[in-house]
């Protein structure tokens, strides 16, 4: 274990470090600076779904922010979490707040807010942002 990890940091961890399959499932790790506000950001262009109606694929840049309360979601855990989305057939809007409420009842965050910007399609590029504030 690193010497900046403390052991409960790793409690209930169960996919890091592990061979995984997508699953819808953010696990978390305690914040040592909860009275600290300050902004984590994570990005992913690789995000896949496809379209409820045709079952063409849709692809997305994926953006996350927010400001941490007591906890902070592992990334691993968020990789295969989006990556459960990739056969998934789920309209951009409800797709990006599906995200955004699973982000916020897993990590119940001071902020939270999740911008995806999906590739044009039909001569349309769709950008979806969804928020939210305690």
């Amino acid at each position: 274990m690193a010497k900046d990890a403390k052991k409960n940091d790793l409690t209930g961890l169960t996919l890091l470090g592990k061979t995984a399959e997508p699953v819808k499932k953010l696990e978390t790790f305690p914040n040592h600076h909860p009275g600290r506000h300050y902004t984590v950001t994570l990005q992913t262009e690789e995000f896949t779904c496809v379209c409820p109606m045709t079952g063409q694929p849709d692809f997305a840049k994926i953006k996350i922010q927010y400001v941490p309360d007591r906890k902070i979601v592992e990334s691993k855990s968020l990789k295969l979490y989006l990556w459960s989305f990739r056969n998934e057939g789920v309209f951009h809007e409800h797709v990006t707040n599906v995200i955004l409420d699973d982000l916020v009842a897993a990590l119940k965050p001071h902020w939270c807010k999740v911008s995806a910007e999906f590739s044009i399609r039909g001569g349309i590029g769709i950008t979806v942002e969804a928020e939210y504030k305690k």
